[in-house]
């Protein structure tokens, strides 16, 4: 029977009446809510959703939100909502999906991403963090590197290298990495604001049981794909309101600061503003086609769009602030949850900006996936396609 937004409604509804805001713990509120299947309600019935669509997920949060139940803090959560639980969802076993997905909805347990290394970053197949079978376990040895809020995760998502004798897509292998294991170290990387949101992951000899594997050996290439296109459309496709996030901060100090406006500036910022709407309208229609299916690589175009965007309106807020514009609030070396573009002042966010073009994938290869996947061009030529990774030259 297909679920449909008056039943979510009432079911939030009445989950409302027995479970006061007010008066139930968070943790307490956020656990209900999961096993009521009204988490994530797209997910299977006892995963914390109901096989509903996906499009009706806002009926069900507006329910809570206007209620002012707490929510599961998603920014913080992020890497393990919007990455994490579709590919353990899509590749786990029926023990891990029970395992994993209840904690990580509730953010009782934050997850990170150990995928890039020192020498695969936009070519992340060419990674060499090795793992070897030992009995029921496999160690890895390696190092990860961009891995943001490393430092406050239980938690990662992990790819590697189990076959070096095979082509370099061949021989990789997914794992569920308890980051407080033995041989996890995780080091602070400073950036250019001064803050260390990022992180470089050293793991030596870190034992993880085979049951923690995340599909089968030699297809972490396979699993990782659903992540990368989970997370491309986590970063580029989240839906704003008119003037949401960025363009609205410039707009709203263009109309309150006359004496700062030049007709150059103007026409920029309608560029902008226009741009802004235009990647709003084609996130929505994004979400959309998500409510009937899986990501695919149009994410990659939402990403390409938002960054290119948000380093073009951070560096017009700059021009447009003029002397205040090169203001920086606070050089203090701090290692934060969560990237916060709003709550900064202008500074900082022309400089977190340039980050925007390379995490989640570099534009320059999110551009060879919309050439290859979504225009149909012939793919740029590769020689180590049928080369075994031992074999590239490092």
């Amino acid at each position: 029977m297909t679920v449909t937004a008056e039943d979510l409604t009432r079911q939030a509804t009445e989950f409302l009446a027995n479970h006061d805001p007010a008066s139930t713990g968070q943790l307490e509120f956020l656990r209900a809510r999961f096993d009521a299947g009204l988490a994530w309600i797209h997910f299977p019935a006892g995963l914390g959703g109901q096989n509903a669509p996906r499009a009706l997920q806002s009926v069900v949060d507006k329910v809570f939100t206007d209620a002012g139940a707490p929510d599961n803090n998603p920014r913080r959560i992020g890497i393990g909502l919007g990455m994490a639980a579709p590919t353990i969802l899509a590749f786990g076993t029926p023990e891990q999906r029970e395992h994993f997905l209840r904690p990580l909805w509730t953010g009782e347990e934050v997850w990170c991403q150990l995928f890039s290394e020192p020498g695969a970053g936009s070519d992340l197949a060419a990674l060499g963090t090795r793992a070897v079978r030992d009995g029921d376990d496999w160690i890895v040895t390696g190092q990860k590197v961009w891995t943001s809020g490393a430092h406050e995760s239980q938690w990662a998502i992990l790819v590697t290298r189990t076959d070096p004798d095979v082509p370099k897509h061949q021989g990789m292998t997914y794992f569920l990495c308890d980051m407080t294991a033995p041989g996890v170290e995780v080091r602070p990387l400073r950036q250019i604001t001064g803050e260390a949101e990022f992180n470089e992951v050293f793991l030596t000899d870190v034992r993880i049981p085979d049951t923690q594997r995340l599909g089968a050996v030699g297809e972490g290439w396979k699993v990782a794909q659903t992540t990368l296109m989970n997370e491309r459309v986590a970063i580029g496709g989240h839906v704003q309101p008119r003037e949401g996030g960025l363009i609205g901060i410039v707009a709203k100090t263009w109309r309150e600061r006359p004496e700062l406006r030049t007709p150059e500036l103007r026409d920029r910022l309608v560029k902008h503003w226009v741009e802004a709407e235009t990647l709003r309208l084609a996130g929505t229609r994004l979400r959309q086609q998500l409510a009937v299916g899986a990501p695919g690589p149009e994410g990659s175009a939402m990403k390409v769009a938002f960054s290119e965007l948000n380093q073009a309106l951070t560096g017009l807020e700059v021009e447009l602030l003029g002397e205040e514009g090169l203001a920086y609030d606070d050089w203090t070396f701090r290692r934060p949850a969560i990237v916060d573009f709003t709550g900064r002042e202008a500074g900082y966010r022309y400089l977190r900006a340039k980050g925007n073009s390379i995490e989640g994938g570099t534009s320059e290869v999110l551009r060879n996936i919309i050439a290859e996947r979504v225009l149909g061009l012939p793919s740029e030529p590769r020689v180590d396609k049928d080369v075994a990774w031992k074999d590239l030259p490092r």
